[in-house]
């Protein structure tokens, strides 16, 4: 009987160390699995971004094909009541808005039938452009100049030397052609649908430091700043997006640039001082 003892505490251990390999064979087991679905659910979320963002970039070329900036001539004539000047990118034309009529300028041109509205604004523009943009308006002097703009400049990574040039050169050539510049730049850019984390981190903080340099130029050159920024919580084109940005989820809807005239006039009073021009 004695000898059966150390046999018995041998197989004893044998089990128990069979039982461990299999406990940690299961554990690793588990472990793969874990690995592999969180693998599968990260290249699925990365696909389905992958598609959403081809599917907005064909909805922003649409918007930009079907997209013309809205211009006031001949009534203006007739009536007699001052000069409007728009420069900009894509927000200036009214990419998004449903008709031309629905964007900034033609708001502004609808309630006022006597102001005579040139647009010399484009997609894609940066401030680089706009200082252009008011060389083409030629040697005419203006009422007021609206100067709409930077978010090419957020998105495409302009450095923050040349954008302080940029700026610089646009706001004073905008001041010698106009006794009033109201400069209103594009949001907070990483709040748009169009963007996903973290790029919408990094897009937030561009727009930050974008609005923060316009402030500062304008209140240099005697421009008005107008400021549409807001941090997500706060910010109508973060919390309403299917009211407020159009279909590619990147450029204001009707409602949006609705929402932004209704801020050049609580901020700059920009109504009033049409009115004034008659």
């Amino acid at each position: 009987m004695s000898g059966l003892w150390p046999m018995k505490i041998a197989a004893h251990r044998g089990n128990m160390r069979v039982m461990k390999r299999s406990r940690r064979l299961s554990s690793s087991s588990l472990l793969g699995v874990f690995g592999v679905g969180l693998a599968l659910l990260v290249g699925v979320a990365v696909v389905s971004a992958a598609v959403c963002t081809a599917w907005r970039l064909r909805q922003t070329a649409l918007l930009t094909t079907q997209s013309e900036p809205f211009e006031q001539h001949g009534l203006a004539r007739a009536h007699g009541g001052g000069k409007l000047l728009v420069i900009g990118d894509s927000t200036a034309v009214g990419t998004g808005a449903s008709s031309p009529q629905a964007s900034v300028a033609g708001l502004i041109g609808r309630n006022h039938p006597g102001l005579e509205v040139v647009n010399r604004a484009a997609d894609g523009a940066r401030f680089a452009d706009m200082a252009r943009q008011l060389q083409g308006a030629g040697l005419a002097e203006f009422d007021v100049i609206l100067v709409m703009g930077g978010g090419n400049d957020v998105i495409r990574l302009t450095s923050h030397a040349h954008l302080v040039r940029d700026m610089q050169q646009t706001l004073q050539a905008a001041s010698r052609l106009a006794p009033v510049v109201l400069v209103m730049p594009m949001g907070n850019v990483g709040n748009a649908p169009f963007f996903w984390a973290p790029w919408t981190w990094l897009m937030t903080r561009r727009s930050r430091e974008l609005h923060a340099l316009v402030r500062t130029e304008a209140a240099q050159t005697g421009a008005l700043y107008v400021n549409v920024f807001a941090e997500r919580a706060s910010d109508p084109f973060a919390q309403a997006p299917e009211r407020f940005q159009a279909a590619d989820g990147l450029h204001p809807s009707d409602a949006g640039y609705a929402l932004w005239y209704a801020e050049l006039n609580r901020q700059a009073g920009l109504d009033a001082r049409l009115k004034g021009l008659r």
